[in-house]
């Protein structure tokens, strides 16, 4: 084993000590990530590896909002769809794809992974709205609206102007609400979330982001978008990504920082994860390095990247990294006091409340 692939899996032992110590009520409560899906950092594209398989049944979670595409490329989107669907034809036993709250708990009761197909932007539909109805037959049940830049929809996080939502993205919103489509505002520039809250006759979710009170970083949304969130019945879930702190790495002190404000601002009926990475845990060898830095780079020339983005900072807290990292958190917030009842809602039931209002 090479000497950095060897640290890298040391890394992972006191987290996953902290996994073994557990949280009692996890095995019987529905844990859904906002954000994330099944999959082992710097693995090759094409079918899922065994590891990822296993790790997805071992995690504990019901469900996954899962990335089918974020390109301006519906042929890409659909591409995705139909790569999942492969997925889970090939692992009936492991996946389930999660159309409606009866899904949610058919996942649970089953023991497999509920995957919901979601986009990380509209830009794929062009001018379209009709298009949606397509996203929608195949099973898509998310939509983000922007991605960091500007489409025709509204402005993203890192557009300068942060000119809201355009008369298109109004329509588009109001496609959305009739076809029971939850409506993600992530990577949303701030006057775009909040006019896309207040234009939208559902409620909304910010899947994953954090609070721009604790860290201030676009990608991080304010308290007055916090508040209007919940005003609306919405859901904002906390992610696990580099945000979350101005340098170095993020850890789960730093995820309990924005989970904790966040249920201070928007209360505890509002406030989910969204961990925005793979449920396998990292492990830091030198293929990983080198995809993370190429990665980087890659969206720094699509000019997509947010600011601060590090090649020696990795999308991940290393103190959760493990397939269990609900469970390890949650024991976390138990330890600092937080009821059960408190962390339940943070792990799932509040996304799995929304989506089931939203989906019908």
């Amino acid at each position: 084993m090479r000497r950095r692939t060897f640290l890298g899996a040391a890394a992972l032992l006191p987290a996953l000590a902290r996994a073994a110590e557990g949280w009692a009520p996890y095995g019987r409560s529905i844990v859904i990530d906002g954000m994330g899906g099944p999959g082992v950092a710097g693995s090759a594209d094409g079918p899922l590896p065994a590891r990822a398989v296993a790790d997805a049944l071992a995690s504990g979670l019901t469900a996954c909002n899962l990335t089918v595409g974020y390109s301006d490329s519906l042929e890409a989107c659909i591409g995705g769809i139909g790569d999942w669907q492969r997925e889970i034809d090939a692992h009936p036993d492991a996946f389930l794809l999660v159309k409606s709250g009866a899904d949610l708990d058919a996942a649970k009761s089953s023991r497999r992974l509920g995957l919901i197909f979601g986009t990380q932007n509209l830009a794929m539909i062009g001018s379209d709205p009709s298009r949606l109805r397509m996203l929608h037959d195949l099973g898509v049940r998310i939509v983000q609206l922007t991605y960091n830049v500007r489409n025709l929809l509204g402005d993203g996080s890192i557009e300068p102007a942060d000119a809201g939502i355009s008369l298109l993205g109004r329509t588009v919103i109001s496609k959305v609400n009739e076809l029971r489509l939850v409506l993600d505002l992530s990577h949303g520039g701030w006057r775009t979330i909040s006019e896309a809250i207040a234009a939208s006759a559902r409620p909304c979710a910010i899947t994953h982001t954090g609070c721009a009170a604790v860290t201030n970083h676009p990608r991080n949304v304010p308290d007055a978008v916090l508040r209007a969130l919940a005003a609306k019945g919405g859901v904002a879930g906390i992610y696990f990504m580099p945000y979350l702190r101005t340098k170095g790495q993020q850890t789960a002190e730093d995820v309990i920082r924005h989970l904790e404000h966040a249920v201070e601002v928007a209360g505890e009926d509002h406030v989910g994860v969204g961990t925005d990475g793979t449920i396998s845990a990292t492990v830091l060898s030198d293929e990983v390095r080198r995809a993370h830095r190429e990665n980087i780079e890659q969206r720094k020339k699509m000019g997509i990247a947010a600011p601060n983005e590090d090649p020696d900072v990795f999308l991940y807290a290393p103190d959760l990294n493990t397939p269990r990292r609900f469970e390890t958190l949650a024991s976390m917030l138990a330890r600092r006091g937080h009821s059960d009842a408190r962390i339940a809602k943070l792990l799932g039931e509040n996304f799995a409340r929304l989506f089931r209002e939203v989906w019908g």
